[in-house]
């Protein structure tokens, strides 16, 4: 099942619902926002598969932004096990990482 995270209005990501589920399960320890923490787990336990950004409080944004950018993919680097679909489930969080500069 694909799977979509609103990113910034006009800039969505897809992927696996797998490679969705990682990341947001590589979010939620970290974050300090603990309503935007629960949002994740509301949306990783009803599998609802979809995430707006855009939609949550300032500081859930700005601090999932940093966190994607200072980690994400050295995260699944390390902890994504190996095999032939892993280099892409790379390109594909670096495109996500790429997603959340206003530059874009």
């Amino acid at each position: 099942m694909a799977s979509l995270i609103m990113v910034r209005p006009g800039r969505d990501w897809q992927s696996t619902g797998g490679l969705f589920e990682w990341t947001l399960e590589y979010l939620i320890p970290r974050l300090g926002d603990t309503k935007t923490a629960d949002w994740l787990r509301m949306v990783v336990a009803e599998n609802l598969g979809s995430l707006w950004i855009p939609d949550l409080p300032d500081s859930g944004k700005e601090e999932i932004y940093a966190l994607l950018r200072s980690g994400l993919v050295a995260a699944a680097r390390d902890e994504l096990p190996e095999g032939p679909g892993k280099g892409d489930a790379l390109a594909q969080l670096r495109e996500l990482v790429a997603l959340t500069w206003d530059d874009c």
